[in-house]
């Protein structure tokens, strides 16, 4: 309508855990006087899937939502016009409308933007008109979530895992592989390093070094009735290989002591918090030779958490927050919608244009190593007004 000349939703911040209070305010200008049936502000929390399947050579599309949270407040005026009840005027000026909703204490899944699935958390206002468009104004916000304390007793247990094998020469001379690969805990933030230690014994003819690897892993689920389907996608989120160990030797590897094993930042482990998505990160380790070949694989449960590990030896950390790694899913995708330049032509982040400015992103919690709480990505996360 053009008789509101601003539209616009301010938010006390932009990142929330479960069980903290939204404050914010409705800002709403308008320059002639309009009729209105009641002006409702809704906090909504919805995950969406969407995948391409085929189908006896058909090619369809399967879409699912979740609603998380769908929460409304009347601020001004009745419920939603019906045809019958009376409409108010609202006069021109300026006008401005506190809020506050309470967040559950429930686990909420974390905010997430990928190309097969969202989970987006907003404030959405309405300006409930007799007429046939409403005016409407929304603020997407970041969650926290779901809350996992790398503290808990489940994730200070170490995992260790050993394996050997016995390999033939050309000339049937034997040679033993063995390793011994060891955990500290099974629980970390973001930024935070990979506690390991490993002890490798090489009786054989070629040099081999220790390959370990982050995998990321992806579930979208979509079950409508008798149509059901579902997607895995696979990530590296980083991968090391240590100093060789040279043929008829013995090796050590410690990531105290070596090239610091730091996790980049990547969205929490999200399990049986939201029926569409589902993500999981697993630490892959094994022997690598010269060429290439791999052997006594080794696979250990990762937990990325949202609350810090504090050793007491160690000085305590402090929790800051950045936009997911490009290379991952939770990072490499940002909805059309959210971009305000080039029309997006199915690029991934990093191929798109550098110029384009990007309405909204989701930010992760990680590890900080200064007392200085970053703000790079607050003055992006501005309302998207949709007036009609």
């Amino acid at each position: 309508m053009d008789c509101i000349k601003n539209f616009d939703i301010h938010l006390e911040k932009d990142i929330y855990c479960s069980g903290e209070l939204i404050n914010g305010t409705a800002i709403i200008e308008n320059g002639n006087d309009i009729k209105v049936t009641g002006i409702i502000i809704l906090l909504r929390g919805k995950a969406h899937a969407e995948l391409k399947i085929t189908k006896s050579g058909e090619r369809r599309t399967l879409k699912d939502d979740h609603y998380i949270l769908d929460e409304k407040i009347l601020v001004w005026g009745k419920e939603y016009y019906d045809g019958s009840s009376t409409t108010s005027v609202l006069a021109s000026g300026l006008y401005k409308f506190p809020f506050v909703f309470q967040l559950p204490q429930c686990s909420l899944p974390c905010s997430l933007e990928t190309k097969l699935g969202t989970i987006r958390y907003y404030i959405k206002v309405i300006v409930d008109t007799p007429f046939v468009c409403s005016p409407q104004a929304m603020k997407y916000f970041t969650i926290i979530g779901p809350i996992i304390d790398c503290m808990e007793s489940k994730y200070l247990k170490p995992l260790v895992a050993q394996d050997r094998k016995t390999v033939c020469c050309c000339w049937c001379r034997r040679g033993v592989l063995a390793l011994r690969f060891k955990l500290e805990r099974t629980a970390y933030m973001c930024g935070e390093n990979i506690r390991a230690q490993a002890l490798i014994e090489n009786y054989q003819n070629s040099t081999v070094c220790i390959n370990m690897k982050l995998i990321q892993h992806v579930e979208y689920f979509i079950d409508r009735g008798a149509i059901g389907e579902n997607k895995s996608i696979d990530c590296t989120v980083f991968e090391y290989r240590s100093a060789s160990v040279l043929p008829h030797s013995q090796g050590k590897y410690d990531s105290a002591l070596e090239q610091p094993l730091y996790i980049p930042t990547v969205p929490s482990t999200l399990v049986g918090v939201c029926r569409l998505i589902q993500i999981f990160y697993i630490y892959k380790v094994c022997l690598e030779d010269e060429k290439g070949n791999e052997s006594l694989q080794m696979e250990f449960p990762l937990t990325i958490g949202t609350l810090p590990y504090n050793d007491v030896k160690s000085s305590r950390h402090f929790i800051d927050y950045d936009y997911c790694s490009s290379h991952v899913e939770g990072g490499r995708y940002v909805s059309p919608e959210f971009r305000l330049g080039q029309v997006y032509d199915g690029r991934t982040l990093d191929e798109g244009n550098a110029d384009d400015l990007i309405l909204y992103r989701p930010v992760y919690s990680k590890i900080a190593y200064n007392h200085h709480s970053s703000s790079k990505f607050i003055d992006k996360n501005i309302a998207v007004n949709i007036c009609n």
